[in-house]
C-alpha cells in the first residue's frame, strides 16, 4: 500500500526529479510531484510524494523535515486528503461593476 506525503516550503527551483531524489534515502519513491500553477507553469512551493509503504512513509516523515532541499527548510507530513471547495461565487464586485460597456 501506498502513503501519500505534503512537502511544502519547497524552493522555486525544486524539479520532480531532485524531490524524488531527496526522498529515496528514506526508501522507495512510487512518485514525486510539484504542483504548479495552471497559467504560468511556476512551482506553488508545495507538491506530494508517494512512498512504496507505510514505514517508509513514516521513515521518510522522521528523516526529511526539517531538512534542507535547494536551500530551504521543508516541511514533510502526511497528506491529507482532498475536501471539496464550494462553488466560486460570481455575484460579487468581480462582475457588474466597471465601465461603461454597451450602455447608453
Amino acid at each position: 500500500m501506498e502513503k501519500k506525503l505534503f512537502v511544502g516550503s519547497l524552493s522555486y527551483s525544486t524539479t520532480d526529479d531532485s524531490l524524488k531524489a531527496f526522498f529515496e534515502q528514506a526508501g522507495q519513491v512510487e512518485s514525486a510531484v510539484i504542483i504548479t500553477d495552471k497559467l504560468s507553469g511556476r512551482s506553488k512551493g508545495f507538491g506530494f510524494v508517494e512512498m512504496a509503504s507505510e514505514d517508509e512513509a513514516q521513515k521518510a516523515v522522521e528523516m526529511c523535515n526539517g531538512k534542507e532541499l535547494d536551500g530551504r527548510t521543508i516541511v514533510v507530513d502526511e497528506a491529507k486528503p482532498m475536501q471539496p471547495r464550494a462553488p466560486r461565487s460570481f455575484d460579487g464586485p468581480r462582475n457588474g461593476g466597471g465601465g461603461r460597456f454597451g450602455r447608453r
